[in-house]
């Protein structure tokens, strides 16, 4: 059992759990919580090790059994060891360091999403959630937008990074995409025309910008069309998170009819 706060391993997780720079040199980030290993293994994600606690319930010790069944090291950590590598207030018992993978966009990808400027955590992974549960080929994250592989996003996306392509990028390299794949890019904002309004059936990527700056210059400037959401009066905008996740569903809305 792992008791000590200068074990490698732990040292491994605290500093993938930190910045950008430490999960992208690694080649590596953490998952935390009962769901999202599963989440993982479920789908055959690589593993480099996990650990647990004796406060694992019977759906996560049926979890590392199976892990360890699949040759995934899989090592006991004390309680206290648990609460300091945790993210969360009240610890489920078990993390794992996953290798960082990106899956592959599809050649002509018919529906993407790029969520630009992003920098609140729980926005960014309620976007990627929304995406992966509609059907969204990629997500495409510019410069400015915050890590979709931290530690807060994971959690938010509750297992979309598992199903769904994300690739941070830079615009040059969303444009090749964008003329490559012939698609119209329409960038959310409260002056565009309405959603309700607008076909949305064409092969398109759609841009969210941030809730304090908006969508970036760049983002503007590969904008083909505006689009936004109507609203009762007085209301000004809604969360990023919430008006990606309509605009998202109203394009398989008109898809589907």
């Amino acid at each position: 059992m792992i008791t000590s706060s200068q074990n490698t391993k732990i040292k491994t997780v605290r500093a993938l759990q930190g910045r950008s720079k430490e999960r992208r040199e690694a080649g590596a980030f953490v998952v935390e919580g009962v769901r999202l290993v599963d989440e993982a293994v479920i789908s055959n994600w690589g593993f480099r090790f996990a650990l647990y606690d004796e406060t694992l319930n019977e759906r996560g010790i049926s979890l590392v059994e199976s892990l360890k069944s699949r040759g995934v090291e899989c090592e006991m950590v004390s309680t206290s060891i648990m609460k300091l590598l945790s993210e969360t207030k009240t610890p489920q018992g078990i993390l794992a360091v996953l290798e960082l993978t990106n899956l592959p966009i599809p050649n002509l990808p018919t529906f993407i999403l790029i969520p630009d400027q992003i920098r609140d955590p729980g926005n960014l992974g309620a976007l990627l959630r929304s995406a992966a549960a509609a059907g969204v080929d990629a997500a495409l994250l510019p410069p400015e937008t915050t890590d979709a592989f931290a530690p807060k996003v994971l959690r938010a996306g509750m297992g979309a990074h598992f199903r769904l392509p994300i690739h941070s990028m830079t615009w040059d390299e969303i444009e090749q995409i964008k003329k490559s794949a012939g698609l119209q890019v329409f960038l959310a904002d409260m002056n565009g025309v309405s959603c309700w309004q607008t076909d949305l059936r064409q092969p398109l990527a759609l841009i969210v910008g941030g809730e304090a700056d908006g969508a970036s210059e760049s983002a503007r400037k590969l904008a083909t069309r505006k689009i936004s959401i109507p609203m009762a009066r007085n209301v000004e905008s809604l969360n990023a998170g919430v008006a990606g996740s309509v605009l998202m569903f109203e394009v398989v809305r008109q898809r589907i009819s």
